[in-house]
């Protein structure tokens, strides 16, 4: 690693080379999170289990998956980011190929939901957050916002084909896929991922002095607890925590999980379906790059109430909607350039508020939060369209719910002015 840092260092900051490894593992996590959108009919029709039954699964998942971000992130800070990650890696893929073996709704739970939970938990965005926050001092914006966008370059990626070989070979084979491909991430983070910038011999991108690279001490448990403690104590922890539930909401548990089953209530073939989720993840990732450029430089608070402003609007106007390839179109738009654009002014403000010490962990609680909204509604929407035949009602309440918090964060009191970035910080 330290031969390649040399030899990358007249050309390009190795920080970056970090950030495009780990940009890899975040990409395979995402692809295995966003699985159960594509796969939630063919379960149903295999395993003769109902919509409700394998949401809750699902939804265990997701719950997890936020619920792990502050552990993950206290053992990142303890034990480090590359032992973790690896052993995340590993721990992901063994789970997602053990997912082929199950016969029982408890077994559904066990495999989707607790052991993909805690995989994707970890390799989630509060490992994105924990490797700007050491590896950069300036662009952590847009360094957060490429990191963000590979959960839309995710989906851009396995939504198509999964859906396809679901289609042609079985759900079965595109999770030995999807296990396959996560297992070829494992030796890219050992041969590029150093523990610290100091490890090759560069500082952190735009530093001028050189990273100390001391581990924290103490118990990662009470560490994580501990971060908490002080955070709940500022209003602005409760605010991102709760704009980070709607945002879950109205994201991976509502629109991740069920489009797809959506559009098969209108008619639309899964493979369509998928691609019009791939095409969103497309925009994604225009749009959260491009947020995460504005927040070095705007107002994070603003640009937070436009972006669940506009994605309530689009929420509402779904349902309405005739599923034409013009409104499914601007439908995609709307709501492609905005599905996880809220992340880089979150981590900004979290930064800005708790200091580089105690954000990561925090940011894990505060994703914590995002994803027990995803698992509301992963579960709810899934329980609603059982009961009423209908997801009218999850996304009106989900669109809602948007609009809410976008009025708040525009009326808070956040008890400090959070600082603008000096453009190019």
């Amino acid at each position: 690693m330290k031969a390649l840092a040399r030899w990358t260092g007249q050309r390009i900051h190795y920080a970056w080379i970090v950030a495009g490894a780990v940009f890899l593992a975040l990409l395979t996590a995402a692809g295995v999170r966003s699985m159960p959108g594509v796969l939630l009919v063919p379960l149903m029709n295999d395993l003769g289990w109902d919509r409700a039954t394998i949401s809750f699964a699902i939804s265990v998942g997701i719950a997890l998956y936020g619920l792990t971000g502050p552990f993950a992130a206290a053992v990142m800070q303890r034990f480090g980011i590359r032992r973790t990650l690896l052993a995340a890696l590993f721990l992901l893929s063994l789970s997602v190929a053990s997912t082929t073996l199950v016969r029982t709704p408890w077994q559904m739970v066990l495999t989707w939901g607790v052991l993909t939970g805690v995989g994707t938990g970890t390799v989630a965005l509060v490992l994105g957050a924990t490797v700007v926050n050491r590896w950069f001092k300036k662009r952590r914006g847009l360094a957060m916002g490429l990191l963000t966008a590979s959960t839309a370059t995710g989906q851009l990626v396995f939504l198509p084909i999964l859906a396809s070989m679901v289609e042609t070979t079985g759900w079965r084979t595109a999770s030995l896929v999807v296990a396959a491909a996560t297992a070829a991430v494992i030796p890219i983070i050992f041969l590029l991922v150093p523990e610290h910038p100091a490890d090759v011999s560069v500082r952190p991108f735009g530093a001028e002095t050189d990273d100390s690279g001391v581990p924290s001490r103490g118990n990662p448990l009470t560490n994580a607890f501990a971060a908490l403690g002080r955070g709940v104590r500022k209003p602005v922890f409760w605010l991102l925590w709760s704009s980070f539930f709607v945002c879950g909401l109205s994201t991976n548990g509502l629109i991740g999980t069920h489009m797809i089953a959506l559009c098969l209530d209108h008619g639309l073939p899964e493979v369509k379906a998928a691609g019009l989720l791939a095409a969103m993840g497309l925009l994604d990732l225009v749009g959260t790059t491009l947020s995460g450029w504005l927040s070095d430089r705007y107002d994070n608070r603003m640009l937070l109430a436009w972006y669940y402003g506009l994605r309530g609007l689009s929420l509402l106007f779904l349902p309405f909607s005739d599923f034409s390839f013009f409104e499914l179109s601007l439908f995609a738009v709307f709501y492609g350039l905005d599905w996880i654009a809220t992340v880089p002014p979150t981590v900004r403000l979290a930064t800005e508020s708790f200091g580089d010490g105690d954000a990561p962990i925090l940011f894990g609680w505060i994703s914590a939060g995002h994803q027990l909204g995803a698992a509301t509604a992963a579960f709810g929407a899934g329980l609603l369209r059982s009961e009423l035949d209908s997801y009218l009602h999850a996304f009106l309440i989900a669109g809602a719910a948007c609009i809410l918090i976008a009025i708040t964060l525009l009326g808070a009191r956040w008890g400090r002015d959070p600082a603008v970035a000096p453009a190019g910080e």
